[in-house]
C-alpha cells in the first residue's frame, strides 16, 4: 500500500439522498412495511409450529423460509430506518462486513430453499403416490441443513476475499446497507477475482437453481394438463402458481442485479432493487404463499378457537 493509503475504519451509507421530510415520509412508511413483514412471517411460522395438519415437507420448507425473510430484513432494514432520521449516517468496518456476510448467506440459502420447495412440488404433483416415501423427514432435513450450510461456506468465501482488500478514502458507500458490489467499489486494490467468484456464484446459485426450477415446473405443467378432472387440474396449479410467482420475482430481480451489464443498473437502481429484497420480498413470501392458503387460513381459525376456550 502506498503512504497515502490506510484502512478506513468506518463508512459512510449514502443512501436515498432526498429532501429532509421526504426521508422521514419513507421512514415511516418502510417502519410500518417492516414491521408488518416481521408479523406476517412470525403468524405463518408460530401456525406451523403450532398446528399439526402443518408439519408436512411444504409447510417445513415454508417455514425456513419464514425465517430467512425475517433474518434478511432484520440484516438490513433497522440502519436504512436510523439513517434516514440521522445525520450521522456511519457504520464501522466490522458491522459492515458482517451486514454483508450476513446478506450474502440469507440470499443463498433463500435460493436453495426454493429450489428444494420446487421440487416438493415436483413430487406431490408428478408422483403423488410416492410423494410420503420420497420426501421423507430425513429428505427434508437433508436439504435444509445443506441449503443453509452451503450458502453460508459460500458467503465466508466472499467474506476473505473482501477481508484481504485494502480499504482507503473515499469511504461513501452508494447505498443504504453494505451490500457487497458497493462495498468492494471502496477498495483500493485489484477485485478482480472478487468480481469473477461473484459472477460464479450468481452461475451457480441463481443460473443452476433457476433452471432446476424451471425443469421441475415444466413437468408439473405437463402433470396438470393430464388431470382429467378439472377441480383437480384448478387446485394442482393453484399450489404452485404461488411458488413459481415467488421465484420468478426473486431470481429475476437477482441476476438483473448481479449478472446484467453494468450500464443497465446503475446505483439507483440498485437501491430499488435492493429494497425489493429487504422490505416487499419478505412481506410478499407470506401474503402470495400462505395467507391465500385455505390450510393455512384454517390452521388460524383452530388456532384461535384453542385460545379463546383456553
Amino acid at each position: 500500500m502506498g503512504s497515502n493509503q490506510s484502512w478506513v475504519t468506518e463508512f459512510v451509507l449514502v443512501g436515498f439522498q432526498l429532501s429532509a421530510e421526504m426521508e422521514v415520509l419513507l421512514f415511516w412508511i418502510f417502519s410500518l412495511l417492516y414491521i408488518f413483514s416481521l408479523l406476517a412471517n412470525g403468524v405463518i411460522l408460530g401456525l406451523i409450529c403450532l398446528d399439526l395438519r402443518l408439519h408436512t415437507p411444504m409447510y417445513f420448507f415454508l417455514s425456513h423460509l419464514a425465517v430467512i425473510d425475517m433474518s434478511y430484513a432484520s440484516n438490513n432494514v433497522p440502519k436504512m430506518l436510523v439513517n434516514l432520521v440521522n445525520q450521522k449516517r456511519t457504520i464501522s468496518f466490522v458491522p459492515c462486513v458482517t451486514q454483508t456476510f450476513l446478506y450474502l448467506g440469507f440470499a443463498a440459502t433463500e435460493c436453495l430453499v426454493l429450489v428444494a420447495m420446487s421440487y416438493d412440488r415436483y413430487v406431490a404433483i408428478c408422483h403423488p403416490l410416492q410423494y410420503t416415501v420420497i420426501m421423507s423427514w430425513r429428505l427434508c432435513m437433508v436439504l435444509a441443513v445443506t441449503s443453509w450450510v452451503f450458502s453460508f461456506l459460500l458467503a465466508l468465501v466472499h467474506l476473505i476475499l473482501i477481508l484481504r482488500l485494502p480499504f482507503c478514502g473515499p469511504h461513501e458507500i452508494n447505498h443504504f446497507f453494505c451490500e457487497i458490489l458497493s462495498v468492494l467499489k471502496m477498495a483500493c486494490a485489484d477485485t478482480r477475482l472478487n468480481q469473477v467468484v461473484i459472477f460464479g456464484t450468481c452461475v451457480f446459485i441463481l443460473v443452476g437453481p433457476l433452471c432446476l426450477v424451471l425443469v421441475s415446473y415444466s413437468c408439473i405443467l405437463f402433470a396438470i394438463l393430464r388431470i382429467q378432472s378439472g377441480e383437480g387440474r384448478r387446485k394442482a396449479f393453484s399450489t404452485c402458481s404461488s411458488h413459481l410467482c415467488v421465484v420468478g420475482l426473486y431470481f429475476g430481480s437477482a441476476i438483473v442485479m448481479y449478472m446484467a451489464p453494468k450500464s443497465n443498473h446503475p446505483e439507483e437502481q440498485q437501491k430499488i432493487l435492493s429494497l425489493f429484497y429487504s422490505l416487499f420480498n419478505p412481506m410478499l413470501n407470506p401474503l402470495i404463499y400462505s395467507l391465500r392458503n385455505t390450510e393455512v387460513k384454517g390452521a388460524l381459525r383452530r388456532v384461535l378457537y384453542r385460545q379463546r376456550h383456553i
